[in-house]
């Protein structure tokens, strides 16, 4: 049921992309709409011609009469609980997010994702299924495209597609988001400057089902205990996944296969081994996203299609180039423990890490722990170096890196042929780099200095691929 706009004062809190769609969904709808950011005029840049030439703009601060004074109020994500945000609630002014407020003019089928890691990668393969079935399908949310952009377009009408990456933050002011198809794909530490400890930061993911029914599905990784519990409650059909387990009905992996059983159907078999799956994580993404499609409407035929076609978004264990059989791997987007560890799993050849930067508070044993299963060494960089040689000192050899140039030297030297080099950080960027695809480029600047030339990134010198 759409959310009359016209004629209401609706503040926007918040000018990155999302507010900025948020404001122009509003505006397009006939209210009076007024955008505020803590951030001055100048460093917001750009972004500012989009907003809606109406709209009155309170930059370099927020005005408490704004917050009290208006009919709606639309946060981005992320935005922390400000005194004016509390004075707001404190007068009964409805408080909303741009995707809660954009799932209300959409009448296409919404199939939305969740998790601490791997939420970009499900969620665009879930779409690439989706689209393969010729229906209107747009893909955004968290992962770049705010939702308000897909309103009145092809896919948010009857018939259309809507595939979602959804954040916690995105999620806690949610209330009627209702996904047809949705997933809880991990919960692992992140975010706990926010959320007091994991079972709350989880209950945030979980609200991806809490506007759910008995006819909507819920796919869920049973191989995280974090993840059973929080959905333990769902009014959905609650339909799992293992990467360590068959299960009776749900999406399990088998040998060389990715098994899809929905209920009264007969099983289907899915290739779980090629360049663009590498690591247990990938294959339990592409359950999910298996599970997803076929739930929302694809066909096998039609899922297969799109998995062996899938490449690997940027920066998300992306193989860039191998020489001398060594492969490096750009996995830049790792940036808690738990991302590296599920990456590491499964992994097909010895490792030389490089990780590093500045420390989220994390607990790197599980990082030791999957190094002594997979690990040829470790190369460490930035601010948490000393944090993390002291968690890694006994399970193998490791080395420091003054820069990231040095550290793929280093690498190089550890690394014997079979082995892949991969930079997969378990770290924020901010110490050295601007964010993660600074990260990446120069990585990726590195690597060519090591490589001769070649038939291209993910190719071998002698033009093969990796395995």
């Amino acid at each position: 049921m759409n959310v009359e706009l016209r004629g209401k004062k609706v503040l926007v809190v918040g000018l990155g992309r999302s507010g900025i769609a948020a404001a122009q969904l509003c505006a397009a709808r006939g209210a009076r709409v007024t955008a505020t950011d803590s951030r001055a005029g100048a460093a917001l840049g750009p972004a500012l011609s989009r907003l809606p030439p109406a709209a009155v703009r309170e930059l370099g601060g927020h005005r408490l009469e704004s917050f009290v004074g208006a009919d709606l109020i639309v946060l981005s994500p992320g935005v922390p609980e400000i005194p004016e945000l509390a004075a707001a609630r404190s007068a009964g002014v409805t408080i909303t997010g741009e995707m809660e407020l954009a799932s209300t003019f959409v009448s296409g089928t919404i199939v939305a994702i969740t998790g601490t890691n791997g939420k970009s990668t499900t969620t665009t393969l879930v779409g690439d299924m989706l689209r393969a079935t010729g229906r209107p399908t747009f893909v955004g949310g968290n992962l770049g495209d705010p939702l308000a952009e897909a309103v009145g377009t092809p896919a948010a009408e009857a018939g259309g597609f809507c595939v979602v990456e959804a954040s916690s933050f995105q999620l806690e002011t949610t209330v009627t988001f209702h996904p047809r198809v949705a997933a809880l794909l991990n919960v692992t530490a992140d975010h706990l400057d926010r959320y007091p400890d994991l079972d709350a930061y989880a209950a945030a993911k979980a609200r991806i089902f809490a506007a759910q029914t008995a006819a909507d599905d819920a796919v869920v990784n049973l191989d995280d205990a974090l993840v059973v519990r929080a959905t333990a409650g769902t009014s959905s059909r609650r339909l799992g996944f293992s990467v360590e387990r068959p299960l009776d009905a749900g999406g399990w992996l088998d040998d060389d296969a990715l098994v899809i059983h929905l209920p009264d159907r007969e099983p289907e078999r899915y290739p779980a081994r090629f360049p663009a799956l590498v690591g247990r994580h990938n294959q339990a993404n592409a359950l999910a996203a298996l599970l997803m499609s076929r739930l929302a409407g694809a066909s096998p035929d039609q899922a297969r299609t799109a998995l062996l076609a899938f490449r690997p978004l940027a920066h998300r264990m992306e193989l860039v180039a191998v020489t001398e059989g060594i492969a490096f791997y750009d996995d830049s987007k790792g940036t808690n423990v738990g991302a590296v560890v599920a990456a590491l799993e499964g992994f097909p050849r010895r490792v030389v890490l490089i990780a590093g930067g500045r420390d989220k508070g994390g607990d790197y044993a599980p990082l030791a722990a999957a190094l002594g299963r997979v690990g040829r060494a470790a190369v460490l960089i930035g601010e948490a170096a000393d944090k993390m040689q002291v968690a890694l000192a006994g399970t193998l050899p490791v080395e420091r890196a003054a820069t990231l140039d040095a550290a793929v030297d280093a690498a190089r030297a550890l690394a014997q042929p079979g082995d892949a080099v991969v930079l997969s950080p378990a770290c924020s960027s901010f110490d050295m780099f601007r964010d993660y695809a600074h990260r990446a480029e120069v990585f990726r600047a590195a690597v060519a200095r090591q490589v001769r030339p070649s038939a291209g990134p993910g190719r071998a010198s002698d033009g093969k691929a990796a395995p």
